[in-house]
């Protein structure tokens, strides 16, 4: 199957699935599995924090920082469209007891004014204001530039707040940006990224942060049923992740803007191309896109993320481009079937 749903859907490279199953490994709850004590400090050295913590998913990560960032009771400020507040099953409110101060994002933004205004005063009535979270790259496709990261930072230092970026697909903002990954996260004090997410490996993300921080976090993990034993098998595909699969992303960036460049040759479809900056391609059409999914499943095509008349396709490591041409001509073959 050509999948389009999602970057995460990736297969484990050839070279992955050998690493695999020849890795060294150990226990890692007793903090002795060799391979991902190796990915742990890659990851802590590329993100340019001081420890890292390998965990099952990035949801996982995200919820750890949050809970390793807040005290019960505390409210977190969180855009209104980002996935720590829409897509993971509401699980700051149930694992950290924290509230939501929702900001609309301009742009996967949150406007710095706002999340002044949002920052809760001295008053009993109010809770704690204690974690801003941010999302780079945004789920929307836009990548936050240095400058707005650099003020929301500035801000939470003056207001003494922590920031958690959600980065589940960091290194597609990074090579967005042109920049090291560590150029991002210099302005936050941790930050989730995803290695199941256009790295293709099979399982995995990767809290990141100061030594105190990841010690408090690795209890976290412990207590959410996340502490594995061998998982070095898993960690053996990380290391390729980070030492190879984000060096090739600018040809998922590339491959993407083929496809929006051809779709937006078909006059029934609108490409946003002001969403455009990583490996996500957005459309609106006046198609029927459940039908046009049903459409292509037997042909060998599966696609997803559609919400009424709009649709995301994802480019990853497994979409080569006569993949996409062969998408955009089923799109015009089922087009022209419907409207026949």
């Amino acid at each position: 199957m050509i999948d389009f749903r999602s970057d995460t859907v990736t297969k484990p490279t050839q070279e992955m699935r050998n690493a695999m199953a020849n890795a060294v490994v150990g226990d890692d709850v007793y903090e002795d599995d060799p391979t991902i004590i190796e990915l742990e400090t890659l990851a802590a050295k590329m993100t340019g924090k001081e420890a890292a913590l390998f965990v099952t998913s990035g949801t996982m990560g995200n919820q750890l920082g949050i809970f390793t960032s807040t005290q019960r009771g505390d409210e977190i400020i969180v855009g209104k469209k980002s996935h720590i507040k829409n897509y993971e099953v509401g699980a700051a409110a149930v694992i950290s007891s924290v509230s939501y101060h929702l900001i609309d994002e301009i742009d996967g933004m949150m406007p710095i004014q706002e999340i002044k205004q949002g920052i809760r005063g001295l008053d009993i009535h109010y809770p704690t204001t204690s974690l801003i979270c941010l999302e780079n790259a945004h789920g929307n496709g836009k990548v936050l530039p240095l400058d707005y990261m650099k003020d929301v930072y500035t801000l939470a230092q003056k207001h003494n707040l922590k920031i958690h970026l959600d980065g589940a697909r960091l290194f597609n903002a990074a090579t967005a940006l042109q920049v090291d990954a560590s150029e991002i996260c210099q302005y936050v004090d941790s930050v989730t990224f995803c290695l199941s997410k256009g790295l293709a490996s099979p399982i995995g993300s990767i809290l990141c942060g100061t030594k105190e921080f990841i010690n408090r976090a690795r209890r976290g993990r412990k207590m959410l049923g996340g502490g594995m034993r061998q998982v070095g098998i898993l960690g053996a595909a990380g290391l390729i992740s980070l030492r190879e699969m984000t060096k090739r992303l600018d040809v998922d960036h590339k491959n993407a803007r083929y496809l929006a460049n051809k779709l937006e040759e078909l006059p029934y479809v609108q490409v946003d191309f002001d969403h455009l900056d990583i490996n996500m391609v957005f459309i609106t059409s006046e198609i029927n896109f459940v039908a046009l999914g049903e459409y292509l499943k037997p042909k060998g095509i599966l696609i997803g993320g559609y919400k009424g008349n709009s649709l995301r396709i994802a480019i990853h490591n497994d979409i080569s481009l006569q993949d996409i041409d062969l998408l955009v001509d089923e799109i015009k073959a089922f087009y022209q079937k419907s409207e026949s």
